[in-house]
């Protein structure tokens, strides 16, 4: 029987402690903020999911989600709500809700945020144990959002050294619609 991860609080939401399942609301989870590339809810604590990565984005317009990217996993992107220009192999995508993304390994890729309000994303990324590669090439049409780097690296420290640090934080109210 697989046991249940016992849910801790700390000052940026709640976490799990340890393996096993849980179940824990958005909202009450652990965020993480940036002045420049919006919030996001990963629902791991310090052990993290082993199979696969998974978050909620909130960007705001003109608010690239990261910096352009390829890793050398598959990724998936759900918009659950507002709207977003996908900068994908170069070219440009306007998405809204329900607009469904997939990322076979070593697809270019970055979400900036558009339209009125929020714009939010489910973002789901395998994980392999035994490699983790990102290359972050310099790109004209993402650097246009201020979404790539001017010269490609593989390095995520230099990438987004010129960035403020991302920082622990509560959810912030509004980030989310309302859907009940």
């Amino acid at each position: 029987m697989i046991r249940e991860a016992k849910l801790v609080g700390t000052e940026s939401g709640l976490v799990p402690d340890g393996d096993g399942w849980f179940v824990v609301n958005t909202r009450e989870a652990r965020w993480g903020h940036t002045e420049e590339m919006g919030s996001w809810c990963t629902f791991e604590g310090d052990a993290r999911f082993a199979e696969f990565g998974l978050n909620v984005a909130v960007i705001r317009p003109g608010q690239p989600s990261a910096l352009y990217h390829a890793e050398d996993a598959q990724e998936d992107f759900l918009v659950l709500s507002g709207e977003c220009v996908l900068v994908v192999e170069g070219e440009e995508r306007r998405l809204a809700a329900w607009d469904f993304v997939h990322c076979p390994p070593w697809t270019e890729h970055i979400f900036v945020g558009a339209g009125e309000g929020p714009c939010v994303i489910l973002m789901v990324g395998a994980r392999h144990p035994d490699r983790d590669a990102v290359r972050y090439p310099a790109n004209e049409v993402a650097q246009k959002h201020g979404a790539a780097v001017e010269r490609e690296t593989t390095s995520g420290r230099e990438a987004y050294a010129p960035f403020s640090p991302a920082v622990d934080g509560a959810y912030r109210e509004g980030d989310l619609p309302d859907l009940r």
